[in-house]
């Protein structure tokens, strides 16, 4: 591969002239009889930290693929920087941290990323991106003795050596223990508060609430929602009224004004309402239900209401 441009250049050409870092225009894409993306039109500013939401086959994977040169749209245009992906990649402007895949199991992990920085003409220091990763301690040590968390963090400190102006992350948790999750997600806040872009799908929603400046959701191949995560929230109505009735019977309580659903769990119950001060006042005196508390909608809850069962695997 020729690489025409320099990781200087590139970080410039990254927050300069084009208007957007990533710019997808009416993406299709088809397997057979199965539509994967159906019409995504999205486009993401430079410096965005934005998560991509959506339940297995809702066809995040598959537009991921496509801003990356992976696959081809069968109908609309995607350009990263204002060029093509495949481009943009040559050029430095981006780098992936993919679920799997991509490293060799028996050389230790600064010779893993000297060996990647050969393929490019200039790089960022390993020695630094090893430190911006969390992965100094762990230099000299075998990739294929490392846990999955740092060989994920492995994956981010490849992903930096171009000083790529966007950083696409594809379910880059997923396996990490919570304190592996924790440390991964410090170092990718921390390498964005440089400048850099972030696009990342995620299963868990606790993520993309914290980490995330807006939250894109996809169903069924389209995008369904588009926003901050309070303008995410604000698309689902009411509040739930959370209280502990040992022997409640579901249905009575889903039978009152204003209630959409109602979860338990054990003695627990969820109450998802229209009216929760109309519910809450019927707790309080009409039942001995104790511990009542009263809470905004969460993305959890928001993700269920605006996505279904039956999206493609």
């Amino acid at each position: 591969m020729e690489i025409t441009q320099t990781t200087a250049a590139a970080g410039t050409a990254a927050t300069a002239a084009p208007r957007w870092a990533v710019d997808a225009t009416d993406l299709h894409k088809r397997f057979g009889a199965v539509t994967a993306v159906d019409g995504v039109t999205l486009q993401v500013r430079p410096g965005e930290i934005v998560a991509f939401l959506g339940p297995n086959g809702a066809g995040k994977t598959t537009t991921i693929d496509m801003m990356l040169g992976l696959s081809h749209p069968d109908a609309g245009a995607v350009t990263v920087f204002g060029e093509s992906p495949r481009a943009a990649i040559a050029h430095g402007l981006v780098s992936a941290v993919l679920q799997t895949g991509g490293l060799l199991k028996d050389i230790t992990v600064r010779e893993s990323l000297d060996l990647t920085a050969s393929l490019f003409a200039d790089t960022r220091p390993v020695t630094e991106v090893m430190q911006r990763a969390g992965i100094s301690e762990i230099g000299d040590r075998l990739v294929g003795l490392c846990s999955g968390g740092q060989q994920q963090r492995l994956r981010f400190a490849m992903a930096l050596l171009s000083d790529p102006g966007l950083l696409i992350l594809d379910e880059p948790t997923t396996g990490m223990d919570v304190e592996g999750r924790r440390s991964f997600w410090n170092a990718i806040r921390a390498d964005a508060a440089r400048g850099r872009t972030v696009l990342f799908a995620t299963h868990y929603l606790d993520e993309a609430d914290e980490y995330a400046d807006r939250i894109v959701l996809m169903s069924r191949g389209r995008i369904v929602a588009d926003g901050t995560t309070a303008e995410i929230k604000n698309l689902v109505s009411g509040r739930i009224v959370h209280a502990t009735l040992p022997g409640a019977d579901p249905v009575a309580i889903a039978a009152l004004p204003g209630v959409d659903d109602v979860e338990t769990k054990g003695d627990r119950l969820a109450i998802h309402t229209r009216d929760s001060d109309a519910v809450a006042r019927h707790l309080l005196t009409q039942t001995p239900a104790r511990d009542v508390e009263i809470t905004a909608q969460n993305l959890e809850s928001v993700f269920l209401a605006l996505t279904s069962e039956g999206d493609r695997s």
